[in-house]
Parts: C-alpha cells; structure tokens; sequence
C-alpha cells in the first residue's frame, strides 16, 4: 500500500537537498566569516544611506587595481615553486626557528615602509607558509602570521607612504617630511622593539631542517614576474596610472599563466568593497559626524586610534581630519589604531584570509591569539604616545 504524503510534508530526497545547501552555507559563512560580516555590514548602512552617485566615491579603484595585481603575480610566482625556493634559501641561511621568524618579520617591516602595508603582506606571507610548512614548523603559523600582520601595520608609519592613511595626512595638512618622521619615530622604535621581544619570548631557538626537493624553475619566467611585480609596485607610488598597470599585467598574465588569474583571491577584494561601502556610508550619517566632532575636540589621538576599531583606519584618517587641525595626534592615533580588531587596518584581512586558506577550521584560535596582541600593542603604544603628546 502506497503511503500518502502530507501536504507540506517533505520527502527524503528534499531533506537531504536542504541538509546539504545548509552544511554548504555554513562552510561557505566558516570559510568566508569576514567577507559574510562585511556584506551585512554594507547593506546595514546602505538602508540608513541609499544608494546613489556618491557611492561611486567610496572606492579606492587604485587599492583595488594594485591588490589585484599583486594577488595575481604572487599566484604566478607561487606556481614556478618561487617561494618554495626563496623559503629554502631562507632555511640555509638562519638555520633556526627563531632567527628565520624574526627574518621574516624584520622583511615586512622593511618591506611596509617601501611597498605600503598590504602589499609587503601579499607579498611576504606566501614566504612565511613556505618556510613553516616545508620545516614541519606549523604550530607557530598562527603567531608569525599575526606578528608579520603587526610588522606591516606599524612598520608603514614611519614614511609618508607607509600606509595609505599616511599618504592621505601627509597631503591634507602639507606635512613637511621631517616633521612626520619625527612624530612617528618613537612609536615605530617601540614596535620594533615590542615585536622583537615576542619573538624572542615565544619562539624557541630549535633546528630547521628543510628536505631537498628537485624543484623545475624557469628562471625567464621569475625574471617576467619581477617585472609584473615592479609595475605593480609602481602603480602605488603613482609613477603609472593604475590602468595602464593592469593593461599590462593583465593581458601578461592571461598569455603566461592563466591559472594565476583564476587562483586569485577575489573574496578578498569583494571584502575590500563592501567595507569601503560600509566605511563611505558610515562617514555620511549626520549622527556620526556630530558625534566625532565633539569628541575630536577633547581627545584627537584616543578618539582616532578607538574610531580604527571600527571603521577602519584609513577612513577615519579622512573622516576625522574634518574635525581637528592637530594632525600629530591624529596620525599617530590612526597608525597605532591599526593594531586592534580584524578591520582595524585592511591589511589585517588579507593576513586573515591568508592564514584561514592553508588553516581551515581554525579561524577562532586564530582570532583569540590576533586580538591578544593587537590589543596588548594597541593598548601600550596608545598609553605611550598619550604621555608624550599631551
């Protein structure tokens, strides 16, 4: 006898379709937690501010174009074992845990002040994996990620083009260079000095040893990729049009290595977009801007490092250079208010992503782990500055 199904009822082959659209929607939310976060986040505000032609200038085309670019050139040189060969070469060279860390930190530290925080971590990360996990050292992944996160952030305060904020401050309020480094200057020799004892305290002094591994390496095509690499670059210092540099590496990269192309991280740059929205839409709620004015007026470097926390620094930096002509406090507020939250500084993405594409599943211990710090920096470089500022 036939059994009658209800109505509304639903049958075995319905549960099991809904069983496995929800398990994907959940590792998609688990795999993809920020981007999720910021999408609901841009269309919050986009409730409160509708959308219309202003929106239009919310976005940095050139941050875009340049992470693009990058992305993509590191997955090229990800692809001729480039990194696996420079993170070899790295081994050899420190033959220790603890001294090929604090090499790599001491990289993007440098690399920020020259390159701008997000590109030394595109770039300086992929390096950082290769090292951990060809010496079988991943149990400290989660901690180098996180101090050369910290590295990047700090590191870029120290030049003009440092950090995107930077660039933006140093035009606004025609900051004489000297000045500038001299402000920043004692913030960026504690974070130095703060990061170094990290390393030193929780990374233990044990022998790396790296299995030999016939690699093929093409060494035209990693001299073609330095040149994709260096237009990039260039496109940041605004020596070419952002277009003209994705005219070239684009079409470059679609004859060379079309899988480079596909393997680019484009979650990440959607991320990048919707906070941009959320940050633009933030900006332009009435509430907000009173609320910031009359607190820039009593403390400018406490109100700009906590107003990081949560939209960022970068539009912090052109929010709240409306309300205060004292820039000192203001820069050094939106350069320590880098350390923090996850969308503190932008840049803190990308290391999150990064970290979560080769940790998966892992994502909470991470941010335990990120918060301690960031925090515990925030916290003591905001202290020190207060004194010397005020």
């Amino acid at each position: 006898m036939q059994a009658v199904k209800r109505p509304g009822s639903l049958g075995h082959g319905q549960r099991v379709g809904l069983g496995g659209l929800r398990e994907r929607t959940l590792s998609f939310f688990k795999k993809n937690t920020v981007l999720c976060i910021a999408l609901v986040a841009a269309a919050a505000t986009s409730v409160i501010v509708p959308p219309d032609r202003a929106y239009l200038d919310y976005f940095d085309f050139k941050t875009l174009t340049c992470l693009f670019c990058v992305l993509a050139v590191v997955c090229a040189f990800r692809n001729i074992s480039f990194f696996s060969i420079l993170a070899s070469k790295i081994v050899r060279l420190f033959k220790n845990t603890r001294a090929c860390i604090l090499a790599l930190v001491y990289i993007t530290f440098l690399g920020s002040m020259l390159i701008a925080n997000d590109m030394a971590l595109l770039t300086f990360l992929p390096l950082g994996y290769f090292v951990l996990s060809s010496t079988g050292k991943k149990k400290y992944m989660a901690f180098v990620f996180i101090m050369q996160n910290i590295a990047a952030n700090l590191g870029g305060m120290l030049t003009p083009f440092g950090n995107p904020q930077n660039l933006y401050l140093y035009t606004k309020f025609n900051i004489p260079t000297g000045e500038f480094m001299s402000v920043m200057l004692t913030p960026f020799c504690l974070s130095v000095a703060l990061i170094t004892l990290c390393c030193l305290v929780f990374v233990k002094r044990e022998p790396l040893e790296i299995l030999e591994e016939k690699t093929s390496f093409s060494k035209k095509r990693a001299a073609v990729y330095a040149v994709l690499f260096a237009v990039s670059i260039i496109i940041v210092f605004r020596v070419i049009p952002f277009w003209v540099g994705l005219a070239v590496i684009l079409p470059a990269l679609l004859f060379l290595d079309r899988k480079a192309l596909k393997d680019v991280d484009y979650g990440l740059l959607l991320t990048f977009v919707a906070f941009f929205i959320f940050a633009g839409n933030m900006a332009r709620i009435p509430a907000v801007q009173e609320l910031f004015s009359s607190l820039m007026a009593k403390n400018p470097l406490i109100v700009s490092a906590l107003s990081c926390q949560i939209i960022s620094n970068v539009p912090s930096s052109i929010l709240l250079s409306q309300f205060t002509e004292n820039w000192q406090a203001l820069l050094v507020g939106v350069n320590v208010g880098g350390a923090g939250t996850l969308i503190a500084s932008l840049a803190s993405l990308i290391t999150f992503r990064e970290y979560t594409k080769h940790n998966y599943g892992k994502a909470g211990n991470y941010l335990l782990l990120f918060s301690a710090f960031n925090f515990g920096f925030l916290i003591l470089l905001t202290t020190v500055e207060y004194f010397i500022l005020f």
